[in-house]
């Protein structure tokens, strides 16, 4: 998948590759250009995110955690290509990002990954 889904919402469960379960969708950020108009900011954002000023610098600063160890060109990467933050189901489970080429699916209230769970980045 090349883009964040647009029916993606939050709460949703996400299966990895093998059909297991991992986890809920925390938060969401789709594209931040529309695809035949890059100059056109076109951003879907969950309603935690919505809330937070267009700048560069301050999109990284509110939606990425502080203690995350995601590098700065990921993080722009992230804001530019969309990225879901995914609840991971267990007590000390690392939360973790998932990117568009993650993205297998979604079926009904699910979202289906192309990957296991370790080969995403973690919070």
């Amino acid at each position: 998948m090349h883009a964040i889904p647009e029916n993606i919402r939050e709460g949703m469960k996400v299966y990895d590759s093998a059909m297991h379960a991992i986890g809920t969708v925390e938060s969401f950020r789709a594209t931040d250009e529309a695809p035949d108009h890059p100059d056109v900011d076109a951003a879907g954002v969950s309603p935690v995110l919505e809330e937070n000023p267009r700048t560069l610098p301050n999109l990284i600063a509110d939606v990425f955690r502080p203690d995350d160890e995601l590098p700065t060109e990921m993080k722009e990467r992230a804001l530019r290509e969309g990225f879901v933050v995914l609840d991971a189901d267990g007590f000390l489970a690392s939360d973790r990002y998932i990117f568009p080429e993650h993205i297998d699916r979604v079926e009904g209230d699910s979202l289906v990954l192309s990957v296991r769970k370790d080969d995403l980045l973690k919070v």
